[in-house]
């Protein structure tokens, strides 16, 4: 058991199926208090009944009040896991763009804006943000997801930066492929650069817990994803050309 998160009030976004089952799933084993959310009623109020959770459905953004009142006035732990995994290029639309900007990044930043006053006041409070290695990286034919997942990074990041001399814990998950809806949904360029290495989302609720346990803002449950950011860093130029041969491979399949 991890003592961190013992009878805490934890919430879950896109906690229907997939990442987010997985974390309501681990939080709840570990003692904790778990507000189900997700945009489907039917799926978020399964996994709440079988974890004895409390279903929340409805956007994320707009829960916060609704979960600290389910919760007893107290949201501990908020789990910032719903996102959309929008294809497409810079052609995509702007319909494409807002919807991924305000469902990866600005849902991030409106929780935190809800959660912060009362987590600075007592000095204490955990935010875990679902990011993406495409956040770290790059994520081929997904110009919308890797961009925005790249901004939920950064807010993560400064959040971190900012307030954990106040008491304030920062999570960012970091995976590569994950077997769920979201990786099935990103066909041919999944198939190339995710599917081979994919792990299970309760394989990233192990790898959250663990970082929990040793106190970690950065989460890899693909470790390699390590040295991967590594070399981006290093030499950009280098990076930018193996990803792009990538890139050719995956229009010669196309």
């Amino acid at each position: 058991m991890v003592q961190a998160v013992q009878g805490a009030g934890v919430v879950v976004t896109g906690a229907g199926g997939g990442i987010g089952a997985a974390l309501a799933r681990r939080f709840a084993a570990e003692g904790a208090r778990v507000v189900v959310n997700d945009l489907d009623a039917a799926r978020a109020g399964a996994v709440a009944e079988e974890i004895g959770g409390i279903a929340l459905p409805g956007d994320a953004s707009a829960i916060i009040t609704e979960a600290r009142d389910a919760l007893g006035g107290t949201v501990d732990v908020y789990c910032a896991n719903a996102g959309v995994a929008s294809g497409g290029s810079e052609a995509c639309g702007e319909g494409v763009w807002a919807r991924a900007w305000d469902v990866n990044v600005m849902a991030h930043v409106r929780a935190a804006e809800a959660l912060l006053p009362a987590w600075l006041e007592r000095g204490s409070g955990r935010f875990v943000a679902t990011v993406s290695a495409a956040g770290l990286l790059t994520m081929i034919g997904a110009a919308p997801y890797s961009v925005t997942k790249h901004g939920a990074y950064a807010f993560a990041e400064w959040l971190s930066l900012t307030y954990r001399h106040r008491g304030i814990k920062v999570h960012a998950i970091c995976p590569q492929g994950v077997r769920t809806d979201m990786l099935a949904a990103t066909g041919s360029a999944g198939d190339l650069v995710l599917q081979p290495t994919a792990i299970e989302p309760e394989d990233v609720a192990d790898a959250l817990f663990k970082g929990i346990e040793e106190d970690r803002f950065l989460i890899l449950p693909h470790p390699e994803v390590a040295g991967f950011y590594q070399a981006r860093a290093a030499d950009p130029e280098r990076w930018l050309t193996n990803m792009n041969r990538i890139q050719q491979r995956w229009e010669e399949t196309r």
